[in-house]
Formats: C-alpha cells, sequence, structure tokens
C-alpha cells in the first residue's frame, strides 16, 4: 500500500490531479505592430469625435459588428457613449442584434433586446420586425413570443408583419404548442391582419401533427368560410392527417380532389410542393402500395412533372429505407421508357449496401450501364467492401473494372479502394495481382496503395511477403517507406512473435530511412513485446523512449500497466505508477481503467478500491468503466456490501450508473440467490 500512500500525499502537495500549464497561441495573443498602430489611430479618433456626431458613431458600430464580427466590442463602446448622454438609435441595436445572432448567440440576442426596451430604447416599427425576423433564426419561438410581447408592452401599436406571425407559428406547431399558435390567428386579427393561406396552413399541419384531426378540419372550413380558397399544399397537408389517423377512404377521396386542385392550380412551385408532402407522409405512415399505384398510373398528377414525381418518390423511399421500394419505382420507370435521375439511382444502391443488399445493389450497377451510370467515390467503396465481405471477389472485380472506365476518375484511390476492401478477405494472391495490374496499367502505386498492401498481408499473416514489398520500396523500386509503412511491418512481425526482427526495424531500418520513430511507433512495439510476454524488453524500449525525446502519452501509460500486470509484476506497476505516471500528469481513464483492471484480476480488490477513492479524493474523475471494472470485481468475489458502496461513490463523484452497471448488480443478485439455495438445501435442519 506504499503507492497508495505516496498518492495521498502527493495529491495533497499539489491539491490537484492534473498540473498542465496553460498555454494560449502567439497567433491569438499578440498582434502586429501594423494593427496596433490602426488600432491606436482609430481610439484616438473616437476619443476626437462629438457624442453629438451621429453618423460617425452609426458607421463605427456597424463596421465592428459587420466587419470585424466582434459585438462585444460595439457593446463596450455603446456604454461608454451612453455615460456620455448618447442615445442609441434603431440602426444601432440592428447592427448589435445582427452581430449577435450571426455568432450564433441567439439567447443573448433574445436578453440584449429586452436590456435595449427595458433601457426605454424603442426601435421604429420597421427595425422591430426585421429584428423579430433575425430573431426566429434561433428556432425558439418561446423565447421570440415572449420579446415580441414585451415589445407590444412598451410600444402598443406596434404590430409583427404576417410573415413574422407564420414564421412563428410554424415554430410553435413544430414543438407541439398548436394552442399557443392558434391564439396568435385571434391576436393578428385583433392587431388589424387577416390570415392568409400560409396561416390556415401551418395551423392545419399543427393540429394534424398532434392528431386533433376534428379540429384541423374545422380550420379547414373556417378558412373556406373567411374566403381563401385552400391552395394544393393545404389539401395535401390534411391528407398527410387522415393518413396518419389510419383513415384511408377519407384520404384517398381528398386526394380525388387534390388531383382536380392541382389541375386548376397555375403555381407550378406550390403543385410540386403539394406532392412532395404526400409522398413523404405516404411513406411515413407505411401506404408503400398506393405510392405504387400512383408511379403506374400518372394520369392521376399529369399537372406534375413526370422527372420530379418519379425522383421525388425514390427519394422518399430511400429516406426511409425502403430502398427495394425505390428499385421498384426505377422499373416502372424504365416500362414508359424513362431514365432515372444518377442521383436518385446512387442513393438506392448506397442505401441497399447499407441495409445489406449487396447482391442486389449489384444487380442494379449491372442494369445502370444501359443508361452509362456510375456511382459515386463513396457508394462505390460502400458497395465493394460489402462484396468483400460476401467474399465475391469476382464480382467486386467487376465492379472496379467499370470503375475505371469512368472518366475523370483517379485511379490509383480507385485501385486503393478496391485493395482496402480486400483487406477483409484472406486473398494475399488478389492483393498482389492488383498490385501487378496497377503496374502494367501505367498506374503507379502511392503511398497509401503500398501501406494497405502491406497492413492487408500483415493482417492475413503473410509478413514475408509485406517484407518483400517492402524491400521493394527500399531499393527505389516504389516509393519510399514512411513511419506507416514501418509501424504496420512491426505489428505484423510481432504478431507472429518476430520481436528480433521488430526491434531490428525499430533501431536499424527507421534511422536508416532517416524516419524518426514517434510515439505511435514506440506504443506499437511495447504492447507487442508485452503481449509476448516480454516485459523486460518492453520496458528497455520504454527506456529507448525516454533517451530519443518522445514524449509517452496516457496510451503509453496504460499499456505499460496493462503489460506489467498480466505478466504478474503488480509490484513493478504500482511503482511505475508512482514514479513515472503520476509526476508527468499525463494520466487519464484509460490508466485508472488499465491499473484497476490489473489490480483486480491480480487478486488485490483492496488496493483497487482505495486506489479508486484516492483518485477521486485527488481531484482526476474516474469514468463509469473505472466504477464497473472493480463492481464487477466485488459482485464475482459475493461482496455485495463493498459493491454497493462503489455504487455509492461513483454517484457521489457525479457518474450516473450505466447498464453495464446494473447488469453486474443483477447478477451479483442471482447468484447470492442461488447459493442461499444450495444452503438451504444442503442444511434442510436449518430452513426449518
Amino acid at each position: 500500500m506504499f503507492f497508495v500512500t505516496r498518492l495521498r500525499l502527493r495529491a495533497r502537495e499539489n491539491g490537484f490531479f492534473f498540473s498542465k500549464s496553460l498555454s494560449f497561441s502567439s497567433a491569438s495573443v499578440l498582434r502586429s505592430d501594423d494593427f496596433e498602430g490602426e488600432d491606436d489611430a482609430i481610439e484616438a479618433e473616437d476619443r476626437r469625435r462629438s457624442v453629438t456626431d451621429r453618423a460617425y458613431w452609426r458607421r463605427r458600430i456597424h463596421s465592428i459588428c459587420a466587419v470585424r464580427r466582434n459585438p462585444d466590442e460595439a457593446l463596450r463602446i455603446l456604454d461608454g457613449l451612453c455615460l456620455r448622454g448618447y442615445r442609441p438609435d434603431s440602426l444601432n441595436l440592428s447592427s448589435v442584434i445582427h452581430s449577435l445572432c450571426d455568432a450564433g448567440r441567439f439567447d443573448e440576442a433574445h436578453r440584449r433586446f429586452l436590456l435595449f426596451l427595458a433601457s426605454g430604447f424603442i426601435p421604429d416599427e420597421r427595425t422591430c420586425n426585421v429584428i423579430i425576423a433575425r430573431l426566429l433564426y434561433s428556432r425558439s419561438p418561446v423565447s421570440t413570443l415572449g420579446v415580441i410581447h414585451r415589445l407590444i408592452g412598451f410600444k402598443k401599436e406596434f404590430v409583427p408583419s404576417l410573415t413574422n406571425y407564420n414564421r412563428l407559428m410554424n415554430q410553435l406547431c413544430t414543438i407541439y404548442r398548436v394552442i399557443d399558435a392558434h391564439k396568435l390567428v385571434f391576436d393578428m386579427r385583433n392587431r388589424g391582419h387577416l390570415p392568409d393561406v400560409v396561416t390556415f396552413t401551418t395551423l392545419i399541419g399543427g393540429y394534424c401533427e398532434i392528431r386533433e384531426l376534428e379540429v384541423a378540419h374545422k380550420v379547414f372550413d373556417e378558412m373556406r368560410v373567411c374566403g381563401i380558397r385552400p391552395n394544393s399544399l393545404t389539401l395535401s397537408v390534411l391528407i398527410g392527417g387522415f393518413l396518419k389517423m389510419r383513415d384511408v377512404e377519407t384520404g384517398r377521396k381528398l386526394m380525388k380532389e387534390l388531383w382536380e386542385y392541382m389541375k386548376n392550380e397555375t403555381d407550378t412551385t406550390m403543385k410540386t410542393a403539394a406532392f412532395a408532402n404526400l409522398v413523404d407522409s405516404m411513406c411515413r405512415e407505411g401506404y408503400f402500395n398506393d405510392i405504387f399505384e400512383i408511379a403506374e398510373n400518372m394520369s392521376l398528377c399529369e399537372s406534375v412533372n413526370v422527372e420530379f414525381a418519379y425522383g421525388h418518390m425514390i427519394d422518399s423511399f430511400c429516406r426511409y429505407r425502403r430502398n427495394h421500394g425505390a428499385a421498384r419505382i426505377v422499373y416502372i420507370m424504365k416500362s414508359k421508357g424513362l431514365k432515372p435521375r444518377r442521383t436518385s439511382y446512387n442513393a438506392i444502391i448506397h442505401g441497399l449496401c447499407k441495409d445489406g443488399g449487396c447482391m442486389r445493389a449489384y444487380q442494379l450497377l449491372e442494369e445502370g450501364s444501359e443508361f452509362e451510370f456510375f456511382p459515386s467515390e463513396y457508394t462505390y467503396k460502400l458497395l465493394m467492401e460489402s462484396l468483400c465481405k460476401e467474399l465475391d471477389t469476382g464480382k467486386a472485380r467487376n465492379v472496379l473494372e467499370l470503375m475505371l472506365r469512368k472518366e475523370g476518375a483517379d485511379r490509383t484511390r480507385i485501385y486503393n479502394i478496391y485493395l482496402r476492401g480486400l483487406c477483409v478477405m484472406d486473398n494475399p494472391t488478389e492483393i498482389l495481382n492488383v498490385l501487378v495490374s496497377m503496374l502494367q496499367g501505367d498506374c503507379r502505386p502511392d503511398e497509401y496503395t503500398l501501406n494497405t498492401v502491406i497492413n492487408g498481408l500483415c493482417k492475413m499473416g503473410r509478413v514475408d511477403d509485406a517484407m518483400k514489398v517492402l524491400d521493394d520500396m527500399m531499393t527505389g523500386k516504389f516509393c519510399a517507406p514512411d513511419a506507416v509503412t514501418l509501424n504496420t511491418v512491426m505489428c505484423g512481425l510481432l504478431a507472429q512473435g518476430r520481436a528480433e526482427e521488430a526491434l531490428d526495424v525499430l533501431n536499424r531500418v527507421m534511422p536508416e530511412n532517416k524516419i524518426k520513430p514517434g510515439v505511435v511507433a514506440y506504443n506499437a512495439v511495447i504492447r507487442g513485446l508485452f503481449k509476448l510476454h516480454k516485459g523486460d524488453e518492453a520496458m528497455s524500449v520504454f527506456g529507448q523512449l525516454e533517451k530519443a525525446s518522445v514524449t509517452a502519452d496516457s496510451t503509453t501509460y496504460a499499456i505499460i500497466i496493462d503489460g506489467l500486470c498480466v505478466t504478474n509484476k503488480v509490484d513493478m506497476a504500482k511503482k511505475f505508477w508512482d514514479d513515472v505516471i503520476w509526476p508527468s500528469g499525463r494520466h487519464d481513464a484509460f490508466v485508472y481503467a488499465a491499473f484497476l483492471k490489473g489490480l483486480c484480476q491480480s487478486g488485490y480488490l483492496s488496493d483497487a478500491c482505495h486506489f479508486l477513492y484516492d483518485l477521486a479524493d485527488s481531484g482526476a474523475i474516474p469514468n463509469v468503466v473505472c466504477y464497473n471494472t472493480v463492481i464487477a470485481e466485488c459482485s464475482r468475489s459475493g461482496l455485495k456490501r463493498e459493491a454497493y458502496q462503489i455504487l455509492e461513490e461513483m454517484r457521489k463523484n457525479g457518474q450516473a450508473p450505466d447498464a453495464v452497471t446494473w447488469r453486474i448488480l443483477d447478477k451479483l443478485h442471482d447468484s447470492m440467490d442461488l447459493t442461499v439455495e444450495r444452503e438451504l438445501i444442503s442444511n434442510p435442519a436449518t430452513s426449518g
């Protein structure tokens, strides 16, 4: 327990667990002499100008807010001017609020506007509406509504614009405060505004969203009574409400009415929006067969552009992960002599690959050759990886050849993606064949290509082949190896137990190629040596790391602690913590978890508990994994009381138990109940 005592003493001496010095970038703190001179000239001009020179101060504040984007400086100048008798006007207020909103400080913008109002600085009506429109971008309708109410309290004659009313109602409906949105309709009428079709459509959509269909229909009827003709989008929104409530018959009746509306609709944008909303509603509620009927009989909605209609059906199916349904829309289009948009077709193949339908995606890709379709690079990558996971090299090779025919494609990158997919398979011959194909096709492999090849060969256990590729790189046949290449080779050698060769790469090959080993290289070697139970060699490599002036990180310490504990050198791990890790200040939850795991697995549960308590007392923040490690060991030892003490300590230190914690405790209770049952069976006299 000596290391625990030292931990306590050092925690008291230092006062805090971490001892990092705060540093700032010189680029963010220091300014050049030119900027200092310019700022001094501006400040001198500010002192020379009178408070009554309003034109100057308007330009000055606007420049700070719009050009420099520094609302804090503008507010500081305004505060100083107000102390000298300056009264801010609408332009000053508008500049500050816009600048705060541009910086994403919407909450502060709301507060500042209210402070201006409370101070008696009431802008004109136009500026008020502009500011409200800007505040609505915050998507905080409750805060903006509060600002409007306060503004009306200070300025009785103020009337928000109809656009602001409609936007505010829409935002209230999106957070399901439809009643408040409906109240705004009465408020706008009292202030002289007449609701328009946007107002009623927004309200109908809000009531449909909260499943108040009767109220939505009443609003629809009220709309007609007021002499406002519903447009196609209004009817589409109402249909979505009936579909949501599973009233399919009424929804279909309204659809027929919608088609007639759309024939008489003159606004193409409105017809497009109505159709898109209808398809989205049907997809969202699962009425896919109805969409197929519309697709097969497009004469019903002939007023909508056919290519857009089919394209949106495909996009909507893909959005709701119904990629096979989207493919059916493609077949319907082909039967009518139409070609799908390349983006839509790409979305289908992409979605199929993500949902495990790579064979269907491959089939669609082959069919896409009819209209010279090539997938995007990301979709190609996804399809290639999926086919390689299915171990279908033939189809993957066909996809590669297709992409190589794509005009303007980066051939090396196309090969690299294919090679990365092959690394999933145990097929080193194909990897080497691809490398030969690249050379024969005048496509020179780059560092990424060769690193991918070496990584794949090492993962497949073909380290000798990887070493041959490395030799070719070092002799000049390919590009020179980099740190990633040599790190990968060392990991491959260590995985096969060839520690001496790995150390030779670290100590000889890397310096010969003028590559300085970094902390990643040392971490890889140390981890590999510990896995081979070569603890002394691993600690010797750590000594080389320190001599090479390479700074060890928390990953290094976690590897060493774990390795020492696995090799039954717990006392050495404790000493390493006291002498190296603690003074360095570079330790995090991964290091704590590694140490706690090692202590628990080595039978030092008491030390693990004390170490966990001392970490919290020292100001460190062990995460839930650290606590779960100790609780799990208590559970295995049948120590119910101690397990719940650790749980209480976890909560006290601000960590919430997760699903793993409760599962461990559940197993503890089950095992204890089973133990009691066995005791009762073995001692029936006691139970009586």
